[in-house]
């Protein structure tokens, strides 16, 4: 369960960096170091946060 919550967060996290149509089209190893660090970034902030 807390999977299909992490997935869904780095999905809308994606999203706000407009990334997630790149993600959709070519997968999550399309991405850079840099962007995935941005997004692990906000997944722990949030989940700290929240």
């Amino acid at each position: 369960m807390a999977s299909k919550k992490n997935e869904k967060l780095k999905l809308e996290i994606a999203k706000e960096l407009g990334l997630l149509e790149k993600v959709q089209k070519e997968g999550w190893k399309s991405l850079s170091a840099k962007e995935t660090g941005r997004i692990g970034g906000l997944m722990a902030k949030r989940k700290k946060l929240g």
